[in-house]
């Protein structure tokens, strides 16, 4: 089976198509090259492109008459997106707008979407579920809950079948160590942990302050092969005739930043210096989530959910990429 992968050669997008593929499907990764890395395509086709050309995208449609798709192609920093809110709003909903009406053009096929926590804002209770209100802070959750809205219309009007998959905080690597996180700009916590480490540089920390334990955020963070492995399953569901919906992807455990500082320290077997600064606009001090409405309807489960694996598994495709590829840049934030 053929899945249109767009996004497919960022970070969580490139992990789909390799759980894709484990799974016997081809994944065409569909990617403008602006944020992803040619590289991270490895088991399926690219095709490049912007999903906002209706023209380009029917061509890639017809091309491989895809049974679905998955779509990553969004802006997805928060801070950026509270100074540019504009470039969120054209790139994150405008351009999927025009990827949905190719995609009805062609045929309503089942769309499988990634969400964010980012569309809770400020947690009324913890963890967050799916029936949580969603009042988001940030023009990036902002730009989600919107496409999310806009899938129950099209659906409603069209048919085409959805799942909104709403994760938390994606950390680690590919557990072969295949492909990885490489951001640039990277605003990441882990990676940029685990630079500050390698290079014994400072790492800023976004707020001491918060009314959190250790007066830093608190995350959940999974897995992204977890992720991946979350996507697929609802390609099985979607296909298999399930009901459209948005379900969490979480680990049900919060860390703050400072002790996934501490992990990483433990992982690499050094100190990491630390920067105070303030706080970060458009920051929720806490989020936490829980996903059993996915275990219910997908039989899905995070396998990886051990913060240090997680950082391990970074660390080991860090220094792994950067012996074959060269260093790459990071922009101290977190």
């Amino acid at each position: 089976m053929n899945v249109l992968v767009t996004g497919g050669a960022g970070y969580i997008g490139s992990h789909a198509c390799k759980a894709l593929s484990q799974k016997g499907c081809l994944p065409i990764a569909f990617d403008n090259l602006s944020r992803g890395n040619r590289w991270a395509v490895k088991w399926g086709p690219l095709e490049e492109g912007d999903i906002a050309d209706g023209g380009r995208v029917r061509e890639v449609l017809e091309k491989f008459d895809p049974v679905a798709v998955m779509h990553f192609a969004a802006y997805a920093y928060v801070g950026e997106s509270v100074a540019r809110p504009l470039d969120y709003y054209r790139n994150n909903v405008a351009a999927t707008s025009a990827l949905l009406q190719t995609v009805i053009d062609f045929r309503p096929l089942p769309f499988i979407f990634s969400s964010s926590c980012a569309t809770y804002g400020l947690p009324e209770r913890l963890p967050i579920s799916e029936d949580h209100p969603q009042r988001p802070i940030n023009p990036y959750g902002q730009s989600k809950l919107i496409v999310e809205r806009m899938l129950g219309d099209v659906h409603a009007a069209h048919g085409l079948p959805s799942i909104a998959l709403r994760y938390f905080n994606a950390s680690g690597a590919d557990t072969e160590g295949e492909i990885g996180e490489a951001h640039d700009p990277e605003t990441h916590l882990i990676p940029l942990a685990l630079t500050a480490a390698r290079d014994g540089t400072a790492i800023q920390v976004f707020g001491t302050d918060y009314e959190t334990p250790d007066g830093t955020c608190v995350r959940d963070y999974i897995h992204v092969a977890d992720i991946a492995d979350a996507h697929v399953s609802a390609l099985d569901y979607l296909l298999g005739g399930g009901q459209s919906c948005a379900l969490n992807l979480a680990n049900s455990r919060g860390y703050s930043v400072n002790e996934v500082i501490a992990a990483a320290e433990r992982v690499v077997g050094r100190g990491i210096r630390v920067q105070p600064v303030p706080r970060r606009p458009g920051d929720p001090p806490v989020l936490i989530g829980t996903a059993e409405r996915a275990r219910h309807l997908l039989g899905w489960k995070p396998d990886r959910s051990d913060l240090q694996r997680q950082i391990a598994d970074a660390w080991r495709w860090m220094n792994n990429h950067d012996s074959s590829r060269g260093s790459i840049s990071f922009m101290p934030a977190c």
